[in-house]
């Protein structure tokens, strides 16, 4: 009866979503499986493949980030101009094609150039894919349509660090294959079955010049409540990337865990997400968005730091224990906070801006976090980290505190 009731409650939830919503979330949680195979054994791949140390990998993910802010940044005005379908699928099949460029080269100058195209083209779909969201859905649901999001992504990771440590025992190629197949599956989904989504122009209006479209970025930069948000997040981000870029590579080298154990972190970060994403931004969402940012950003700043001062692994699922709560309640109500911000026509352009929250950070955080694991403490990365979050967290309660004072309310993170 209970198990009954469970399952019925999930089928009130899934009913108040339109069909095009809960199809595009089937679509990217095949794609994300692919994506969870591959990329959190990313920086393992590397230093055993090609026998280079983590500053190398710092500058391969630099010059990956480097590229998702120029696909991001084109991405974003295209998806307001041409539309949010042509440039989800363009994105998925070009990063597919790029992706096996990358699993089969056997030189690390080749894989440096396959970075870089797979930087470019694994983002110019993503301001798309956000802003198809905040289409489909109203208002009211943005918070808790990303929270979905992050459930189905995360659902993906349960799955897909598990499947990808036993496929890397084997053959790390598999994982690039696969990766590519699973992009391509969500790209012929989106053609066949999710109408666009960009909002029409009305009799009074005209169509924009390609000029005037990317011309249109300059609003979102002078935007000072957007940037200083973008800003914080930034800090914020630069500590949590730690989590798939450092902290495998710190794991094996300074307590001798293997993949598999680290693995097993990302499963349960995962498996967490899943359970209570959903219900955690549901209670959230009549909460000032900002007071929430900065309690989860508090939480990043304690787990990651654990990670300098522990030594037992059991300690190791605490800090990911606490980390999670944290993404549970920073990433839904960020995405929603950016929706909310953000003109309706220059919806793409926002969220791209938005994507600087993570490519700028992930251009400089893993060289950064190289330089310190290879020539000096290791334990500084996770000291640094935790300094950071609180920075973040005070600019946060900072910007809550001033847009208090304004005469407008703070909106709230589900609309």
């Amino acid at each position: 009866m209970i198990f009954k009731n469970k399952l019925q409650n999930i089928q009130n939830i899934a009913n108040e979503y339109p069909k095009p919503f809960k199809v595009l979330m089937a679509a990217s949680f095949i794609d994300n499986v692919g994506g969870a195979l591959l990329f959190p054994f990313f920086s393992l791949y590397i230093t055993a493949k090609f026998g280079v140390g983590m500053t190398t990998v710092g500058i391969i993910f630099g010059l990956f980030s480097a590229a998702n802010i120029v696909g991001n940044t084109l991405g974003g005005a295209l998806a307001d101009r041409w539309g949010r379908k042509i440039m989800i699928i363009f994105g998925l099949i070009a990063s597919a094609f790029t992706s096996l460029v990358m699993g089969f080269a056997n030189e690390i100058q080749v894989f440096f150039v396959a970075a870089v195209f797979v930087g470019l083209f694994a983002s110019v779909g993503h301001p798309a894919q956000q802003a198809m969201v905040a289409d489909l859905l109203p208002e009211r649901q943005h918070a808790e349509g990303y929270g979905v999001q992050r459930v189905v992504s995360n659902l993906a990771v349960v799955i897909g660090p598990a499947i990808g440590g036993l496929m890397a025992v084997r053959s790390y190629l598999l994982l690039f294959i696969t990766d590519a197949v699973t992009s391509l599956i969500m790209a012929g989904i989106v053609l066949l079955t999710i109408a666009e989504t960009k909002p029409q122009l009305q009799e009074h209006e005209e169509r924009e010049t390609l000029l005037q479209t990317f011309g249109g970025y300059r609003f979102a930069l002078r935007d000072k409540i957007f940037m200083v948000f973008i800003f914080a997040s930034m800090l914020a981000t630069l500590v949590y990337m730690q989590m798939n870029t450092t902290l495998a590579v710190y794991l094996r080298d300074s307590h001798g865990i293997p993949p598999q154990g680290y693995g097993y972190l990302l499963s349960m970060n995962a498996a967490l997400v899943v359970l209570f994403q959903f219900s955690i931004t549901r209670r959230l969402r009549h909460r000032s968005p900002l007071v929430m940012m900065t309690v989860g950003t508090l939480l990043y700043a304690i787990g990651f730091g654990m990670y300098g001062i522990v030594n037992h692994y059991s300690f190791f699922i605490l800090a990911m224990v606490i980390i999670t709560t944290g993404e549970m309640i920073v990433v839904p109500v960020s995405q929603a906070l950016v929706a909310k911000l953000s003109p309706e026509r220059m919806r793409g352009r926002y969220m791209a801006v938005a994507g600087l929250a993570w490519t700028v950070p992930s251009t400089v955080g893993p060289l950064l976090a190289g330089l310190i694991m290879d020539y000096s403490d290791p334990r500084w990365v996770w000291y640094a980290s935790f300094i950071l979050g609180v920075i973040s967290a005070a600019m946060y309660l900072a910007l809550h505190r001033f847009s208090s004072r304004q005469a407008s309310p703070e909106p709230t993170a589900g609309g």
